[in-house]
């Protein structure tokens, strides 16, 4: 049986109105593996004529969240975190290698903070990685990367800080 957008919404919000922290993010990281494993969802939101970077499939008005469709070319990622909110990468097609970094020290004013590598590892498709507040972390794309994310806040509407890696 297919795994819809819409069945995803209605399985987002249950989770999130249950518990909006650890249990409720973990359960919708498992909705989101679900999604890059149905070759249905993943033709109708990631198919080959979807060329775009970021789309936006939906925006809950209640909890905030939003579900997008990632087509990435390849690229290394600088440091980053979500600032005040979480993301969850779902890998449907490809291969994302991921850093998660640790804070040396917090950006001043214009000036970026400074990280330490602590280790990397590879997200293949079907696998999801929940990123929470403050976690910081960057992304490895040797080819295109389809993805499908959820983010707990719109980040077009966040501010965020900018990391390097320490010398």
């Amino acid at each position: 049986m297919t795994y819809t957008l819409q069945k995803m919404i209605k399985d987002c919000r249950t989770a999130l109105k249950t518990d909006t922290e650890s249990v409720g993010r973990h359960t919708v990281r498992k909705l989101v593996e679900k999604a890059c494993m149905d070759n249905d969802f993943v033709s109708t939101y990631l198919g080959p004529d979807n060329k775009k970077p970021r789309e936006i499939l939906y925006e809950d008005e209640d909890f905030g969240f939003c579900i997008l469709a990632h087509v990435s070319k390849p690229e290394t990622g600088l440091p980053h975190d979500h600032g005040p909110t979480w993301a969850i990468y779902g890998i449907a097609e490809g291969i994302t290698e991921m850093t998660d970094w640790f804070c040396k020290e917090r950006p001043k004013g214009r000036l970026p903070g400074k990280v330490h590598r602590v280790k990397s590892y590879s997200l293949p498709r079907g696998t999801a990685h929940l990123y929470n507040e403050g976690d910081l972390h960057s992304s490895k794309r040797e080819k295109e990367v389809r993805m499908i994310r959820v983010e707990g806040k719109n980040l077009l509407k966040v501010r965020r800080q900018n990391f390097h890696e320490a010398d």
